[in-house]
């Protein structure tokens, strides 16, 4: 589970040593094979995996760009060929954060990038994709990179903040217009929380979004994050936003009550919310999402306005 927001349940399996073998032998043995076996099975191939985002990014006609921010250097796709229409920013999930339960992974580079399949289906002609802190960028250019970014910190501020500068940073090349923000799981909390502070942002989507973290951990019985922000903590503050936010039938990880309570914390009159069947919180929601993406996201009008 490459995007899941909490460690997965499945462990590797380890082959048993010679029964000769004696106990002090037997457990370097086994310390050794799992440590092959991590690195061999269980850790994706960076080299590999940024390659596959160069082609799918090519296919949906975005160029590879890198933004610096205060903390940390980010990895983009974009493509921005009419500077007098919106932008709309995709930003991606957790992406591999965790090896086994109790092991984070040393590198978060998605294996799935969900967020760059939908900007890559997306036919504006202003896009620009975002990968998290640590994705699809080399260590060595991120030296404040390190495991708590995406696992505990992974809604820090500064990530926040690191974010939102990437996206002030893209909408000079469009000044004046309005940005459309879509999130992608864990991505869906950050756009949401860059939303809260920005002024110029038109509409907000997100796809099997984590819009509340503490309610996902609470149901995954998982560690809470107390270094992170919660995106349903300022749902009031994008009350008159408006937004979509789908979610698959089949979603476990992200189950549907996580979108209804944040559409509750809204008010509700600008937030729809929407169940697509039969989709699971990794199942191949670009081929849904140009038809997704033409839905319009509008606020109903208030009993006020009806009388």
């Amino acid at each position: 589970m490459s995007d899941a927001p909490h460690p997965p349940s499945v462990y590797p399996t380890l082959e048993q040593p010679s029964r000769l073998a004696s106990s002090r032998w037997r457990g370097l043995l086994t310390s050794l094979f799992t440590l092959l076996l991590v690195g061999c099975v269980e850790t994706p191939n960076f080299t590999e995996l940024d390659h596959r985002a160069d082609i799918l990014a090519k296919s949906g006609g975005l160029i590879r760009g890198q933004v610096q921010t205060d903390n940390f250097v980010l990895t983009s796709f974009y493509r921005i060929t009419r500077p007098d229409l919106p932008l709309t920013v995709y930003i991606e999930g957790d992406g591999f954060a965790w090896r086994t339960r109790s092991q984070p992974s040393m590198n978060p580079t998605p294996r799935k990038p969900q967020g760059l399949e939908l900007a890559s289906v997306d036919p504006a002609p202003n896009r620009v994709y975002l990968a998290r802190p640590c994705q699809f960028t080399l260590m060595a250019a991120n030296p404040r990179c390190e495991v708590g970014y995406w696992t505990s910190k992974r809604f820090a501020e500064d990530v926040v903040v690191a974010m939102d500068q990437a996206v002030s940073q893209y909408a000079r090349q469009v000044p004046g217009q309005p940005i459309n923000l879509v999130g992608y799981s864990g991505g869906a909390a950050i756009a949401v929380l860059i939303a809260a502070r920005r002024h110029d942002v038109a509409t907000l989507r997100s796809v099997a979004g984590n819009l509340d973290t503490a309610e996902v951990n609470r149901l995954h019985r998982v560690t809470p994050m107390p270094e992170s922000l919660n995106a349903i903590d300022v749902a009031s503050q994008i009350s008159t936003l408006p937004q979509i936010h789908y979610y698959g039938s089949e979603d476990r990880i992200v189950p549907s009550t996580i979108a209804q309570r944040f559409a509750r914390a809204t008010g509700g009159r600008c937030t729809q919310v929407r169940a697509v069947p039969g989709m699971s919180h990794e199942s191949d929601w670009a081929r849904l999402w140009p038809e997704l993406l033409a839905e319009s996201a509008r606020c109903l009008k208030s009993p006020e306005h009806d009388r």
